[in-house]
């Protein structure tokens, strides 16, 4: 007698292809994109709700402090808030204008010497002044054109802003038409290097500095248009 096995009555599914290189990418790109669509929008959604929450909440207590109650619906509350955050922004403004008076200025001492005596505050504002003030005295010159530098080493282009012509001693020991062209880092253009560039080593391009500092900040992904033409390549950059 002979015993026979059963037959499986359990079919085996097959397993589905695995999604090709190409379809991977492309939906690998369409995201990106959508993060780079959406990423100003969600900036400001993020620094309003931040102006609202931080500035705007606080504020209303102190100047709408006597309509708060049970009854307050969501709404009026959040109309409250931004406000309240208008009032602040409209006093900081008129600091600003009055600090150009007399008596704007003699407030703005006497407050600067009252949180340059408070330990650890003190030396947080003097540094954080001394930063503001660099940048608000020299705002008309700190990047005055967008050019292309060698760096960082012959071959490989890098986007940079001219700042100034070299002057003293690195102008003397070069004897060169020396030009400071600072290099910005990507995707954080605060930090970067200072390179001081022979003028007939630097190719100048047509580029706005806002649209120099978007393609840096982007990474490279937001590219400014731009028609081509005719360009003298032999001509040497020069600060404005």
């Amino acid at each position: 007698m002979t015993n026979e096995l059963p037959a499986s009555t359990h079919s085996v599914e097959p397993t589905p292809p695995p999604l090709p290189p190409s379809l991977l990418r492309s939906l690998r790109n369409a995201f990106i994109t959508g993060l780079f669509l959406l990423a100003p929008l969600g900036v400001s959604v993020f620094v309003v709700n931040f102006l609202i929450t931080s500035i705007g909440d606080p504020s209303s207590k102190v100047f709408f402090g006597w309509l708060d109650g049970p009854d307050l619906g969501a709404m009026a509350s959040f109309a409250i808030s931004v406000l309240s955050m208008l009032i602040v922004v409209a006093i900081i403004t008129l600091l600003g204008y009055a600090s150009h008076y007399l008596l704007g200025n003699w407030f703005m001492r006497i407050a600067e010497n009252i949180m340059l005596r408070v330990p650890f505050v003190g030396l947080v504002y003097r540094t954080t002044k001394q930063i503001v003030d660099t940048f608000r005295s020299q705002q008309k010159a700190v990047f005055q054109k967008v050019v292309l530098v060698e760096f960082p080493h012959r071959g490989t282009y890098a986007v940079g802003f001219i700042t100034s012509t070299s002057k003293g001693e690195v102008q003397t020991r070069t004897l060169k038409n020396v030009i400071n062209v600072f290099v910005p880092t990507t995707p954080n253009p605060t930090s970067g290097f200072l390179l001081m560039c022979p003028a007939e080593e630097i190719i100048e391009l047509e580029m706005s500095v806002g649209d120099g500092m978007k393609l840096i900040i982007s990474g490279g992904a937001v590219v400014p248009p731009y028609t081509p033409h005719t360009l003298d390549k032999s001509a040497p950059a020069s600060p404005s």
